[in-house]
């Protein structure tokens, strides 16, 4: 086989709170990279505490593309993320392309919305179900978003989603090497992620989310605001559940979703795990990036 011309790219992937931010300016101390944040939340001005969005002296030294760079109030799609950076939320999606599916279209998304408020969003899964048994099985009817976008497709083109989808992908113009760090003490990232929520709370978490909420255009249904940490934080202020809820329900929603990144990491074939507890996974993963790009700068 000729030898891949491709230039290199690096996929650091990992649950939240396993040390993703210091591993990548780690390896950017040692290697010319351009950072690249493919987190959902980072994309958004405004969402920085909640987020674990890096501080000014760390972007200062370490420049991240890709944060700050939409309104909470203005949903930002993976397709718009590939097209920025040929890079997205969904790593399956950056490796293997997007189908040519519409754009969003505002008018519909606002119609479906206000029917889900008339009948409820199981009545439009059951719909969906109806039009689309294949998408319809893979999208739980609490996931709004998905099941909104789902319907709008079948409007927008008149075929099911799950019939758009597939197809021969395109290369992907780059060869890939992807790290995660995953960690094998789930105690000890339980207690990370309380410390941090507790940190951030200290921080004036709270007093974030109250100037988001004083803007008036934001409400909970948008997508920065479904982040974890922030949804749970727009309840306790609207008052639907008291301080000590507020904390232990964050927690635990971060708990869940850095459960579903593992298992979602450990799924992934072609993938070298290292494990985040490790004091010399800085070292190891530098040895990994070392010989994939052939040398050390």
């Amino acid at each position: 086989m000729p030898p891949d011309s491709r230039p290199p790219a690096i996929f650091l992937m990992g649950a939240t709170a396993t040390g993703k931010t210091a591993l990548a300016c780690a390896l950017a101390e040692r290697f010319p990279l351009e950072l690249i944040s493919v987190d959902s939340a980072l994309v958004y001005r405004g969402l920085d505490i909640g987020a674990a969005k890096p501080d000014a002296a760390t972007l200062a030294r370490h420049p991240h593309r890709l944060i700050d760079i939409r309104d909470p109030a203005q949903p930002y799609s993976a397709a718009e993320f590939r097209v920025d950076a040929l890079t997205a939320m969904d790593f399956r999606a950056l490796e293997y392309g997007l189908s040519d599916l519409p754009d969003a279209a505002p008018e519909l998304r606002a119609r479906i919305a206000a029917e889900a408020g008339e009948i409820g969003w199981p009545a439009l899964h059951e719909r969906l179900a109806r039009l689309d048994a294949t998408t319809a099985a893979r999208i739980r009817a609490s996931d709004t978003q998905r099941l909104q976008r789902a319907l709008e497709v079948i409007e927008l083109t008149g075929k099911p989603l799950s019939a758009q989808i597939g197809g021969m992908p395109e290369r992907f113009p780059w060869r890939v090497l992807k790290l995660a760090l995953v960690p094998r003490d789930r105690g000890r990232l339980h207690a990370l992620i309380a410390q941090r929520f507790d940190a951030m709370l200290a921080a004036g978490f709270l007093d974030e989310v109250r100037m988001l909420r004083r803007r008036g255009d934001l409400h909970a249904d948008l997508p920065a605001l479904r982040a974890v940490g922030y949804r749970q934080a727009w309840e306790h202020l609207e008052g639907r559940c008291d301080a000590p809820t507020f904390r232990e329900r964050s927690i635990f929603a971060t708990r869940q979703l850095a459960k579903r990144q593992t298992t979602w990491l450990r799924s992934e074939l072609d993938v070298r795990l290292f494990d985040s507890d490790k004091v010399h996974r800085v070292d190891e993963t530098e040895q990994a990036v070392a010989s994939f790009v052939g040398r050390v700068w």
